[in-house]
């Protein structure tokens, strides 16, 4: 039996559509995965329960079903549904569309406008909505994939309701893969760890995994259910959703961040790897961890920065992916390292304070005195060698004259800090004690 799909009429008829276009929802109850939005007492819920729309941004991932839901609101409000996608549209499509929504005002009937990928219009055509929205001659619905706070205008973002769509969880996912099979009247030929597999390929988008059910659903009736294997070889891999110059990129890196200063090693290398799956630039994460290096190990483990310096050399010789490893190696030494930020908060508040005093000079004891006259106005009078002293400690005041001592740094009990913090406080006690010996009057003779 020919297993070659059937072939189309040469005038007249349509091709198949496609499995995901089929089963797309004919309900807004029949949407899985977004229940946060559509439930009864949801956001979404709630303005269908009122019947009274308000323009919103669809704010989620692919395949999440903005789309979807955006032509089921319009249908359920009764509005005249206007698609526009920013990549392919104008201002004179805008326009076009603006008119005929004044033109069906008239009349009563309202209208949706639903712009896909919104954030790809630039500033000034975003403005050119806000006069349509004002006075309702369109509902906006816009979708987009990007943090709407980063792409969109704040003048158009007070005019709308931002909602965020949630990634396909695997029982939504579970729910479209039943479905498809349904459609089809046949099971996808698929093994039990396959079929969990196939869900995370499709990494919560529920279109990408309709588009692999279908490319399974055509293999030939009687063949055999694939393992994992066997399903790799029939559909390609999905890439991971990462856009290096965009939300997910500083989403990723902070986790990465936070993790290692939680003081977690398992969910760093799991960010890390997120990241280098995705695409990342190692050097971009070499970079980081030699900063948190600094600013959140600092003096509580002093060898920290070293690791990560040795890290980016290594990765620079080898490159990938050998050299990944030693970056490895180093989130894991700084998520295991002991945690100060005693470093950077001190330096910050001094230079505060520096900001503060403006050009108060160094007091004269601590100044070289190269020249006669110098010597003459007193510079280097008094300087003590602390390597002289015979603890090592000369207890002379370093600060401006007339400014007050101040304390900046503040070491932690961390790590070597807290060995710091030990000689800290006990120069802090000789200087007081030589403080007051300098201030006792002489015995007079």
């Amino acid at each position: 039996m020919s297993t070659d799909p059937p072939a189309l009429p040469l005038f007249g008829g349509e091709p198949p559509r496609p499995l995901a276009d089929r089963l797309r929802p004919q309900s807004l109850e029949a949407v899985v995965g977004q229940d946060h939005l559509l439930a009864p007492d949801a956001p979404i819920g709630r303005m269908v329960g009122r019947g009274r729309l308000v323009s919103q941004i669809l704010w989620g991932p692919p395949g999440s079903g903005k789309t979807t839901i955006a032509r089921l609101l319009a249908e359920r409000a009764n509005l005249a549904f206007e698609p526009l996608s920013a990549t392919f549209s104008g201002v004179a499509d805008l326009r076009k569309v603006f008119r005929a929504a004044r033109q069906r005002r008239e009349t009563g009937q309202g209208t949706m406008l639903f712009v896909d990928e919104i954030h790809r219009f630039n500033r000034a055509q975003q403005d050119g909505f806000l006069p349509y929205v004002e006075d309702g001659t369109v509902v906006l619905v816009g979708a987009t994939t990007e943090n709407p706070s980063f792409e969109l205008n704040g003048a158009l973002l007070s005019r709308c309701q931002v909602l965020v769509l949630r990634r396909l969880d695997d029982a939504a996912l579970r729910t479209l893969a039943d479905r498809a099979e349904a459609e089809t009247g046949r099971p996808l030929p698929l093994e039990p760890e396959a079929r969990e597999a196939l869900l995370a390929l499709a990494d919560g988008d529920g279109r990408y995994l309709l588009n692999m059910a279908e490319q399974l659903l055509a293999l030939p009736e009687g063949t055999a259910p694939l393992d994992v294997a066997g399903l790799a070889a029939q559909v390609q891999k999905r890439a991971p959703v990462y856009d290096k110059a965009q939300e997910g990129h500083y989403n990723l890196i902070s986790a990465l961040h936070k993790s290692m200063r939680g003081s977690d090693p398992d969910a760093a290398l799991y960010w890390l790897a997120r990241m280098l799956e995705g695409g990342e630039d190692p050097l971009f994460i070499a970079r980081r961890i030699t900063r948190f290096a600094t600013e959140d190990v600092g003096t509580a483990d002093p060898h920290a920065v070293r690791q990560a310096l040795a890290a980016w050399d290594v990765y620079e010789r080898l490159g990938s992916p050998e050299g990944e490893l030693a970056i490895a190696q180093a989130v894991v030494y700084l998520a295991t390292a002991p945690k100060s930020i005693a470093v950077y908060r001190g330096f910050g508040a001094a230079r505060k304070r520096a900001r503060e005093t403006g050009s108060l000079a160094p007091p004269a004891h601590i100044l070289n005195a190269p020249t006669g006259l110098m010597k003459r106005l007193g510079y280097g009078e008094g300087y003590r060698y602390d390597p002289d002293a015979e603890d090592g400690f000369s207890g002379a005041d370093y600060f401006p004259d007339g400014m007050d001592r101040e304390t900046y740094y503040r070491p932690t009990a961390n790590g070597d800090e807290a060995r710091i913090g030990e000689r800290l406080q006990r120069w802090s006690e000789m200087r007081a004690e030589r403080q007051r010996e300098n201030d006792e009057p002489e015995d007079e003779p």
